[in-house]
């Protein structure tokens, strides 16, 4: 694994992207000391593509590890047609204890 100062991360940051995108990690360090590791992004199986972006951007968080087969069996909802999700949600409060 490289290492490379922080100096010398801001002066060659594209290059080090570059060497990222090709499957490298690297180290950086702060006066001898790491404080951090440019790493490739594993992209998790099944993620589409535009999710993938929507993260990059910070507009989404992609969960830390794949949902349990059981949450995969669980019944989705129905969508109700002509009906407003806003009233359908007001009801729904409404019908709470």
């Amino acid at each position: 694994m490289k290492t490379v100062s922080v100096s010398e991360a801001k002066n060659a940051l594209s290059a080090l992207l570059q060497e990222v995108r090709g499957g490298a990690s690297i180290v950086i360090t702060d006066r001898g000391v790491p404080v951090a590791r440019l790493a490739p992004l594993v992209q998790p199986a099944g993620v589409p593509a535009a999710a993938i972006e929507l993260a990059q951007r910070g507009r989404l968080l992609l969960p830390a590890r794949a949902p349990k087969a059981a949450w995969l069996r669980l019944p989705m909802a129905v969508p109700v047609r002509g009906a407003s999700a806003v009233r359908a949600l007001l009801d729904e409060r409404n019908e709470a204890p």
